[in-house]
């Protein structure tokens, strides 16, 4: 009895479909063997890659790939030498600030003690004399900071009377009314300053020789200024009966007045300003303040350098195996370019992962077995530490639709490694115990 045997393109479909279902169980990182749940995965490691801050020339590397370093361990350095030039230049300017705020220290105490004595004698000034019979307290009666402050204030007073009084002359120098008067004034002044040369002229001819030229040129100079002063005079003096000669008397009077009550005022103040008030402390305070910034500027400016020198040497940031070394001496380094990669292998774990209709066999604290390939007789115990909270589309490398569709659950694992025989990378079989 014969039988038909399917087209070839049908047997090459079956084919095909068995060998990509296949590729799809084998590719799994997923398995039962023997009844417990098995993954694979690759060994990882906490790796931190170690960069300089500062660019620089590698004076001297000091680890080599493979080597155990313990934390703060000295890993390269590089060369100090500008560094250093810059260092020693801002020690100097440290000692020379140092010497500056002692100086100045000094000139304060000084002027304190100064001016203490001077207040002492003004305190006992005021305890010998009697204050103006216009007082009903003593002259002592207020204090030293109360007088003080009285007096600013009445410098600020007499300062706003002369403003106003300057203010007001100028209205009145600016009134039409007074246009002739103003006229007349300034002829008279320009007639003083013009007498004032020529008199000088003539005298200094005098004096050069008798008669001549240079004498009879200097005697018409001065006749002229004479003339022009006695008529800028009488012009003047034509105006004085008027009103706008009162008015600008008067304004210009205000304002001498007022000129001198601030010249008083101010005088009368900076003589209350004694002790720790007066001038001479407070210029001293000022110096002492400013050497104390330039010292702490200078030490801030040395502490930088001293940091930057510091950070010269690459130090491990903790214990570990140097996985990578990326420099050899000589090389210029820039920062943020990674010289060492550094592994803590006390500390090992595996991810695998589990797909969803088998996600509720795992539980965190659940033991495992880890075998790899370099050590095919011996297992390393291992723990779940953390389970994913969200499903992913895994492993990346399955194609099939069929594979694309399934969701897992990523597991991590602690590896146990006390003889330091596994390392980041090695690929491992995870066996999940019961």
């Amino acid at each position: 009895m014969n039988h038909k045997r399917p087209p070839l393109p049908v047997i090459l479909v079956i084919l095909l479909v068995l060998a990509v279902s296949l590729y799809f169980i084998v590719s799994q990182s997923l398995k039962e063997r023997d009844g417990a749940l098995t993954a694979s995965g690759s060994i990882e490691a906490v790796q931190v890659d170690i960069a300089p801050e500062l660019s620089g020339k590698v004076l001297e590397v000091l680890v080599e790939e493979g080597q155990s370093v313990v934390k703060d361990a000295a890993l390269l350095r590089l060369d100090p030498s500008l560094l250093a030039a810059q260092q020693a230049v801002a020690a100097a300017q440290v000692d020379s600030a140092r010497a500056a705020l002692a100086s100045a220290q000094t000139n304060y105490d000084l002027a304190v003690q100064n001016a203490l004595a001077q207040q002492q004698a003004l305190q006992a000034r005021d305890w010998r004399f009697s204050a103006p019979d216009e007082f009903n307290q003593p002259a002592w009666y207020f204090d030293a900071g109360e007088q003080l402050t009285s007096a600013q204030a009445e410098v600020e007073a007499a300062k706003g009377a002369l403003e106003a009084a300057q203010a007001n002359l100028a209205k009145v120098l600016a009134d039409l009314n007074n246009a002739d008067l103003i006229a007349a004034e300034q002829r008279l002044s320009n007639a003083r300053a013009a007498f004032l040369v020529a008199d000088t002229v003539k005298t200094n001819a005098d004096y050069a020789a008798e008669g001549g030229l240079l004498q009879k040129a200097a005697d018409d100079a001065y006749n002229q200024a004479l003339d022009e002063l006695r008529a800028a005079q009488d012009a003047y003096n034509a105006m004085l009966d008027t009103q706008a000669k009162k008015d600008v008397e008067r304004a210009r009077g205000e304002v001498i007045v007022a000129r001198q009550r601030y010249d008083a005022a101010y005088a009368r103040y900076v003589s209350l300003q004694t002790g720790l008030n007066s001038p001479s402390v407070v210029v001293a305070q000022k110096a002492l303040d400013q050497a104390r910034t330039a010292l702490a500027q200078a030490e801030a400016n040395l502490a930088l350098l001293d940091t930057q020198i510091a950070k010269l040497t690459l130090s491990a940031p903790m214990d570990g195996v140097i996985l990578t070394r990326n420099v050899e001496p000589g090389e210029f380094v820039q920062p943020g370019s990674t010289v060492f990669v550094l592994g803590q292998l006390q500390n090992l774990t595996i991810t695998v992962y589990v797909p969803e209709d088998r996600y509720g066999k795992i539980s965190i604290g659940q033991q495992a077995q880890v075998t790899v390939d370099s050590f095919p007789e011996m297992t390393f115990d291992a723990v779940v530490i953390r389970i994913a909270d969200q499903a992913e589309y895994t492993p990346r490398n399955v194609q099939t639709v069929e594979g694309r569709s399934s969701t897992v659950f990523a597991v991590e694992l602690s590896i146990s490694d006390p003889a330091g025989k596994l390392k980041p990378g090695m690929p491992a079989d995870v066996v999940f115990t019961k």
